[in-house]
């Protein structure tokens, strides 16, 4: 009786570990992903790195041309991270959002970690709804229907595979897939964006990173880090965390921010910065300010003088401009040769703290 009742109890403890482990969700990365987190996290001890949005793709008088780059073109080095994005992707467009085709992004890409650097890759996608673009928030149903059991989920899950097919595509030469920071739903603490604050719950934002997360995972993408980024509306780590979907989703965390007025500029990041450095200290994860700049850059000195002061007291991994537009005028973030802050980059360049792709060469971890 009682070896009957040992083997029973064995039996269901055995049961009850395997249907746990079932229900957990296994993260599996590739090795050199593993190695950029690993990177990303020892990276404060380096510097900061510099990044830029569709840096090598086009810039200020200029679309299309190969090798080149306005950060480049005024301090002779490419930034250390560059960003691209991936919407209309969802629509099996062969350009993206911003006219670069697909196989230009892949390209750059490839080359990028050829050199040594680092690539993030943001997601406008459109509205599964309405059809429209991102910025569409007159329909608060959207994010509910792309759930499990919303009329939009079948949709939804063939534009996840769609960005899952580009990810795994990401191939090098020796067969090694490029590790790459996504940077999904951001800036939903603004109701901007048809995922923003009040166009759905916590809860259902937690559940669409999980969904994207867990989707990308069952079709073998395994060099991914996701990134979650806030805008600056919260104003400590509990509103920083209230949409949060978990550490076994996110390995980095971040949040956007733009100057329109220099003191309110310096105290968004400041109070921001406070609460990120925080928060990555207690989760483990790396930090960083995933996009900011000053549009046009009319500030001289902004370089040295605004932004390097207040990133340089925080442990951050890397701080990334917007895009340098060649179709819409004035819309740019980095200097081109004979804007007015370009000099004043170039001391930004080489300040010991900052790192561009040239520095990330000569690091050792």
């Amino acid at each position: 009786m009682n070896r009957l009742n040992l083997l029973i109890g064995t039996f269901v403890l055995v049961a009850g570990l395997v249907s746990c482990s079932t229900n957990m969700t296994k993260i599996e990365r590739t090795p050199n992903t593993e190695e950029l987190l690993l990177k990303m996290k020892k990276m404060p001890e380096k510097g900061i790195m510099f990044g830029h949005h569709d840096d090598p793709v086009y810039g200020i008088g200029w679309d299309g041309d190969l090798n080149r780059s306005d950060v480049k073109s005024v301090c002779g080095d490419y930034p250390a991270v560059m960003a691209f994005d991936l919407g209309h992707i969802e629509l099996g467009k062969s350009t993206n959002l911003d006219n670069v085709s697909f196989d230009r992004i892949k390209n750059e890409i490839l080359a990028q970690h050829q050199r040594g650097g680092i690539i993030s890759l943001s997601w406008h996608l459109n509205s599964p709804v309405t059809g429209k673009d991102s910025w569409d928030v007159s329909d608060t149903t959207v994010v509910a229907s792309v759930l499990s059991g919303g009329v939009n989920h079948e949709k939804f899950l063939g534009w996840l595979d769609k960005v899952a097919d580009f990810m795994n595509s990401l191939v090098m030469p020796d067969g090694a897939k490029v590790p790459i920071l996504f940077r999904p739903w951001h800036e939903h603490t603004g109701s901007w964006f048809w995922w923003g604050k009040n166009l759905c719950t916590t809860q259902q934002y937690k559940d669409l990173w999980r969904l994207t997360h867990n989707r990308l995972q069952e079709k073998g993408v395994r060099n991914v880090l996701y990134a979650y980024s806030t805008g600056s509306e919260p104003k400590d780590t509990a509103e920083y965390l209230e949409r949060y979907p978990g550490d076994d989703v996110i390995d980095l965390l971040g949040f956007d921010t733009y100057q329109m007025d220099r003191q309110q500029y310096i105290e968004n990041m400041e109070r921001s910065l406070t609460i990120l450095t925080a928060v990555g200290k207690a989760h483990d994860k790396p930090i960083a300010v995933t996009e900011t700049g000053y549009e046009a850059i009319p500030d001289s000195t902004w370089w040295t003088e605004t932004l390097l002061p207040i990133i340089s007291k925080y442990p951050i991994s890397y701080v990334l401009v917007w895009r340098n537009a060649r179709e819409k005028e004035g819309h740019y973030y980095a200097p081109y040769p004979g804007q007015v802050s370009a000099g004043d980059f170039v001391k930004f360049y080489q300040s010991p703290k900052t790192l561009f792709l040239t520095d990330l060469k000569n690091l050792k971890f």
